[in-house]
């Protein structure tokens, strides 16, 4: 039976962190975007819950959100000094960076800008795993009616921390791989933006 915490309730944040230590659950919680599906990074379990409830092709990777760099490479992440600088300039907050991961693949992490979820995250001591809170190719959800509406199943536990503005953009993705810059999806940050930070 699902659980259900106002962010702003002390027990919110020792309930995601024990939920998180628990193999194959699933947290729904807002960020500084959009409300997001969670999970432990590594729980392989829960991953696949999140594929489930989303309806979303198992082929397409979930984001890391991470507490710092530090997290990032703890987690499998190839930081550059590209990757360091637009986290430098842009992180807490809406930009998702794609790196190599150290298996060969890549990976794309945030550092988020919201207080509750960072602090999650640096209770669990681990980076998280995450997408947005709403069906694939639905709109995203910008509260936790809308996301338990949408979802083919619930989380484990959803954390409401109110209704986010109706015009929150999901964060910016750039692949930072390579030796330019490319962006993959547009958020409140340009690529123009982002060119300035690296030069610096």
């Amino acid at each position: 039976m699902m659980r259900s915490y106002n962010v702003e309730d002390s027990a919110a944040l020792p309930a995601c962190v024990a939920a998180l230590a628990q193999e194959g659950s699933l947290l729904l919680a807002p960020t500084e975007t959009v409300y997001g599906l969670m999970c432990s990074w590594p729980d392989q379990a829960a991953r696949e819950r999140i594929y489930s409830a989303k309806r979303r092709d198992g082929r397409k990777p979930l984001q890391m959100l991470a507490a710092d760099l530090a997290m990032v490479e703890a987690g499998g992440g190839v930081v550059t000094e590209t990757a360091r600088r637009l986290a430098a300039e842009f992180c807490p907050g809406p930009l998702t960076v794609v790196i190599d991961s150290a298996d060969g693949g890549s990976l794309g992490f945030r550092i988020p800008g919201h207080a509750f979820v960072l602090a999650v995250i640096r209770g669990h001591g681990k980076p998280l795993a995450a997408t947005s809170a709403n069906l694939s190719g639905e709109p995203a959800a910008l509260g936790v009616p809308e996301a338990l509406a949408s979802l083919a199943e619930p989380p484990d536990l959803a954390v409401d921390g109110g209704a986010l503005p109706a015009d929150s953009l999901a964060s910016t993705v750039v692949d930072a791989r390579g030796g330019g810059l490319k962006i993959l999806r547009e958020g409140t940050i340009s690529l123009a933006e982002l060119e300035r930070a690296v030069k610096a």
